[in-house]
């Protein structure tokens, strides 16, 4: 299979692209220093990377940057962080992509425990991911040409131990949990799903 891996340079990215070029030839795209460089803030640079890779079987995105921090600093600037980021970013990637998807191809967003479970500082993240995982649930029934959807909600991954204090009291999913989250998503048939561990 032919799999784009967006956020390909981050730590779930690069533990995914290892684990699954063994197997598939992987595509790397990330802000920078991927095989493709992508912004996926802009549809421009969305369109650019699919001119690129051309048609492919599966897209991963571990990618969606929004805002962390206090409450206090929340505002329409702050916010438009994780819209979009984190939500339109991956909506996006979707969008543009399904014209380049092979049939009976998939798409895997990334979003977290955060949706049904708020931490201090993540509201951005949280109304993000929301958003994300009703987008998956909606397009799951109008996609065509058997493209299947879903993703991937992990809570804090064991490879940043730099998050723990802020997840107090949650178990850590462990990377080969996370590779096995997304193996369901790329490699069964199940779709319009939110994956957990």
């Amino acid at each position: 299979m032919k799999i784009i891996i967006v956020g390909a340079t981050g730590t779930m990215g690069t533990y995914l692209a290892k684990a699954l070029e063994k197997e598939h030839e992987v595509i790397k795209v990330a802000s920078k220093g991927a095989d493709i460089d992508a912004d996926i803030t802009s549809t421009e640079s969305i369109e650019k990377m699919f001119r690129q890779v051309g048609s492919f079987d599966a897209l991963i995105s571990t990618a969606g940057p929004t805002f962390v921090g206090p409450w206090a600093k929340l505002n329409d600037t702050t916010f438009r962080q994780g819209v979009e980021g984190k939500m339109m970013g991956q909506i996006n990637l979707v969008l543009i992509g399904q014209k380049y998807i092979n049939s009976k191809g998939s798409f895997t967003l990334i979003t977290g425990a955060l949706t049904h479970e708020p931490q201090v500082n993540f509201a951005n993240a949280s109304a993000a991911n929301g958003a994300v995982e009703g987008f998956v649930r909606a397009a799951a029934i109008e996609l065509e040409n058997g493209i299947r959807i879903n993703a991937v909600s992990p809570t804090v991954i064991e490879n940043s131990p730099q998050y723990f204090p802020y997840f107090p009291g949650e178990i850590p999913t462990t990377m080969k949990e996370l590779e096995f989250m997304f193996r369901k998503s790329v490699f069964g048939k199940v779709t319009g799903q939110v994956i957990k561990p």
